[in-house]
């Protein structure tokens, strides 16, 4: 029996591997070959595809469809409706199956409803796409991006909130996480044990 969870509407095919502690909701389809893995929430109308995996704690919101070449690390949110590409020059009447670009989010980063990841991008840890947003690229660790095209505007912390910084060090005034700015990089400040 699955230690899973599999809404009586959804389909979840042979060949795919689902992880414990995982719940797929309404209308939800996974197709054999893709690799869900522990504690994700998948929801309503989402739709995932062969050749695609997905870390632990995965969330993804209603009306998403993971494609082909999409890989999900670790505890990352993708908001309701946002997209996943996988044709640079798509076209109904040519096939260009063999021409899909991977798209990669690393662990923790989160994606805002409604934006578009175009495929071939890089979303670094912890970054934070706005809603609407359309990214392409690479997307530095932590980077807060919005609008059309996705530019960066600041930076997050691993937490969430948005970091303000001073002579490009600063600490998140929720968590107090330390991080310093350099050469367009966003990294943490190991504290001294003790």
């Amino acid at each position: 029996m699955a230690d899973y969870f599999v809404h009586e509407s959804s389909y979840v095919d042979d060949g795919a591997v689902v992880g414990s502690g995982t719940k797929i909701w309404h209308f939800s389809h996974v197709m054999g070959g893709a690799v869900i893995g522990e504690r994700c929430n998948l929801g309503q109308n989402v739709v995932v595809m062969p050749g695609t995996r997905m870390g632990n704690n995965v969330k993804v919101q209603n009306n998403v469809s993971i494609y082909e070449g999409v890989v999900l690390e670790d505890d990352v949110f993708c908001g309701p409706s946002c997209v996943f590409t996988n044709v640079h020059n798509p076209r109904s009447h040519v096939s260009r199956k063999a021409e899909y670009r991977p798209t990669l989010v690393r662990r923790g980063a989160s994606i805002g409803a409604n934006a578009t990841i175009i495929c071939g991008a890089t979303l670094g840890e912890y970054a934070f796409i706005g809603a609407g947003s359309v990214v392409k690229g690479v997307v530095p660790a932590y980077a807060l991006m919005v609008g059309v095209p996705a530019r960066r505007i600041g930076w997050m912390c691993k937490c969430g909130e948005r970091l303000r910084l001073e002579g490009g060090q600063g600490s998140c005034e929720a968590c107090s996480e330390s991080y310093r700015e350099d050469d367009g990089r966003l990294t943490p400040i190991a504290l001294p044990q003790g």
